[in-house]
């Protein structure tokens, strides 16, 4: 058994406590999916609920930590002490149709990290439908439960497969990810969609993704997953290389090879 710190037992009893009530909510979805109304307003709900356990977990366990949430939005803690950043289901849309591909994210900043910036120290993601809990704690590795992760050895684009997120309605800038995707797509052997990013961080530190590139991410979305890829040994970078994932809602992940050459990629479609 893998000694992990208190930190990450206390985001996994929460998300623990948070998935069993998703896991239910996502079989009654399936059964919505043939109704007239439609599951819109549950799922809508089935996140609320979900948010209020890991608010009420997170917030007993740590008093006077700070929280930013996808539907509270940022709830003030004491500045000297770090904070959570939550979503409480990552994969709405895929929630929304059946679809069982969604997560838990948790993730610690700390306000004094490396060079006085704030720092994600602990990430944790979850997933309910089938049980599998991602963490990493900076420095000391990613694990899948009790098994440690390493992205993936691939060395090639011609071999390897890469995730990203496609804009819909309301959000992305369809005609920049076309630029991208025609770029990266001769290039690769396969390109895939899978609906949440913070699975898909999870899935590129375990190997299963070789890299990943999206845009207009909120925080939320990444945080725990950008920790998991780096304590797994990749790398991570916003679209110009830099280490503004987050600042400017962009990013590209992957190995040490791939990343180099992904990023060529991006970046130069970007600038097209």
């Amino acid at each position: 058994m893998v000694a992990h710190s208190g930190l990450i037992t206390v985001m996994e009893r929460a998300a623990r406590k948070a998935g069993p009530k998703l896991r239910r909510d996502f079989n009654e979805v399936q059964q919505l999916q043939v109704s007239r109304k439609g599951p819109a307003d549950f799922v809508s709900q089935a996140d609320q609920q979900a948010e209020q356990t890991l608010f009420e977990e997170l917030s007993r366990a740590r008093p006077g930590w700070g929280l930013v949430m996808e539907e509270r939005g940022i709830i003030e803690g004491d500045p000297d002490k770090p904070r959570w950043i939550v979503d409480p289901l990552d994969g709405t849309t895929n929630f929304l149709h059946g679809v069982p591909h969604f997560a838990i994210s948790i993730a610690v900043e700390d306000p004094r990290g490396a060079g006085g910036r704030p720092e994600i120290t602990h990430g944790y993601i979850y997933q309910p439908v089938t049980d599998e809990s991602f963490w990493a704690e900076k420095g000391r590795g990613a694990w899948l439960h009790d098994r440690r992760l390493r992205v993936s050895a691939r060395r090639n684009l011609d071999e390897s497969m890469i995730g990203t997120g496609i804009p819909h309605l309301g959000r992305g800038d369809v005609a920049r990810w076309a630029r991208v995707y025609a770029s990266v797509a001769p290039e690769v052997a396969g390109v895939r969609r899978f609906g949440s990013a913070a699975l898909d961080l999870a899935w590129v530190a375990a190997g299963r993704m070789d890299g990943f590139w999206e845009d207009d991410l909120d925080v939320w979305d990444v945080a725990a997953g950008i920790l998991l890829v780096k304590e797994a040994g990749g790398f991570v970078t916003d679209y110009r290389g830099g280490d503004k994932a987050v600042e400017r809602r962009e990013l590209v992940a992957a190995n040490d090879a791939l990343h180099s050459r992904l990023h060529k990629l991006i970046a130069g479609a970007v600038k097209a």
